[in-house]
């Protein structure tokens, strides 16, 4: 859809992370009117608090090509392409210059929170007239609330400042909230207050994602120098086969290794897994945490480090029209792509606005809170949907229909390990190719060996092809 009913309007972009850094350059490369609005008082709040993290994807997956081409027009020069930045330089190297580039600094925005979306005089019930009216977004800055309209708007606002609770319900365990301060959440920086804090203790990590597999490798470590801290892991997971990963196989070296390295720490007794566990109740029990899971078992443990993901913030759409999927309330159409129950091979089929439009006209969900509750989020992939989105808005339908996206492979699908009841193909789509690399799985491989363009998931397949339930 053209967005040209309010040509004097901005497009609003919310939350200045690095997609949304990457919209807001899309747009002012396109000359259309942008304002992005970031809650924290600088840019890429989220990353700073993960600075201390490195990340398993090197510097050439990281950068947007529009933000690129700003920078670079000031004379800034990408670092090499192939080294692994942590979260502080990813900030300090591209995300702070960005921000102090003039077109994005003009049209920046700290320190404005975005309450509420909706349409200028309308609620969500009324259909009639709702495209010509323009968004209204109430922003809460200086201690004042405001309101600001928009011709479309891009929420890139992520999942960082939601992270999952430790129950095993979806729902926080009885018993969490109350012992909240006993609880550090997400990757916590071992280097400073939370590893003395942690330093000879008996620590209890509840996760099954690369966060887990992180703060484990990090206590690993912590207790190199800290005899006596000892490591629990308590994993929702019978089969702990997907969280080591695809080792070798996987595309991204290092994040590979981190799978490979906790594999080996629970086989040497250096970390003991404890698995199914599912967390049912907490308490404390004379300084200590009483951790009990469904079936009864208990675990004692002094300090609790839950990593257990993210999830989106909704409440402040809730006067928009939104089509989401019921369990991972990422958009409808985007969710057979990224659904772990179904798909985790490490590749997604390219998507853009199309997959991420809602039926509020003009109002699109971009970066990693349009994967809702899904894991492995890369920032190539919010690159390429924002890039996808602003096209449409610029009305070159074309451009925004020639998706191009080729992520790295984790070497290891998710059905590789669901129970199955009759013999089949080995895993997702046959499981992993032989050794065609350019293919996503064993399928894929076939079908360009006899001479098709694929099987319809790989990243050189047609990119608009509709949406499948499964990886083929």
């Amino acid at each position: 859809m053209s967005v040209t009913r309010f040509p004097t309007l901005p497009v609003a972009v919310i939350g200045a992370g690095p997609v949304g850094l990457a919209a807001a350059a899309e747009l002012i490369g396109r000359d259309i009117p942008v304002i992005l609005l970031e809650a924290g008082e600088a840019v890429g709040e989220h990353v700073r608090r993960w600075a201390h993290i490195r990340m398993f994807s090197p510097w050439r997956f990281n950068l947007s090509r529009a933000a690129t081409r700003l920078l670079e027009a000031e004379g800034w020069q990408a670092p090499p392409a192939n080294a692994i930045p942590t979260g502080a330089e990813l900030h300090s190297a591209y995300l702070a210059p960005l921000s102090r580039h003039p077109a994005i600094r003009r049209v920046l925005h700290p320190g404005h929170r975005v309450l509420s979306v909706s349409r200028f005089g309308l609620d969500k019930v009324r259909t009639s007239g709702r495209a010509e009216r323009p968004f209204l977004l109430r922003v809460a800055a200086g201690g004042e609330e405001r309101d600001l309209l928009a011709r479309a708007v891009i929420d890139c606002s992520g999942t960082f400042s939601q992270p999952n609770p430790a129950g095993g319900h979806g729902l926080p365990a009885r018993g969490e909230r109350a012992l909240a301060d006993r609880i550090l959440h997400g990757m916590p920086d071992l280097s400073g207050p939370a590893g003395a804090r942690l330093a000879g203790k008996r620590v209890a990590v509840i996760g099954s994602g690369h966060s887990a597999i992180g703060v484990l490798l990090d206590l690993l470590r912590l207790g190199q120098d800290h005899p006596g801290t000892d490591i629990l892991w308590l994993s929702r997971r019978a089969d702990l086969r997907p969280t080591y990963g695809g080792g070798r196989a996987d595309a991204l070296p290092d994040r590979g290794a981190l799978g490979m390295k906790l594999k080996d720490a629970v086989e040497d007794g250096r970390i003991t897994a404890i698995h199914p566990f599912a967390l049912e109740e907490m308490a404390e029990r004379d300084g200590r945490l009483r951790l009990t899971g469904f079936d009864g078992e208990t675990v004692l443990a002094d300090e609790l480090v839950v990593a257990t993901g993210f999830r989106p913030d909704l409440g402040m759409l809730g006067e928009v029209r939104l089509d989401l999927d019921p369990g991972l309330e990422c958009p409808r159409i985007l969710a057979p792509l990224i659904d772990p129950n179904e798909h985790s091979c490490g590749t997604v089929r390219p998507h853009g606005a199309k997959e991420l439009g809602q039926p509020e006209p003009g109002f699109y969900i971009a970066g990693m809170k349009s994967y809702g509750r899904a894991p492995t989020f890369l920032l190539a992939t919010g690159y390429e949907q924002v890039r996808s989105i602003v096209a449409e808005i610029a009305g070159d339908a074309a451009s925004a229909a020639r998706v191009e996206l080729e992520l790295p492979r984790t070497g290891v699908c998710s059905t590789d390990f669901a129970p199955k009841a009759a013999p089949a193909e080995p895993g997702c789509c046959g499981g992993a190719p032989k050794g065609n690399a350019e293919a996503c799985c064993a399928r894929d491989e076939d079908a360009k060996a006899g001479g098709a363009a694929g099987c319809g998931c790989s990243p050189t397949a047609p990119s608009r092809a509709e949406p499948q339930a499964a990886c083929c």
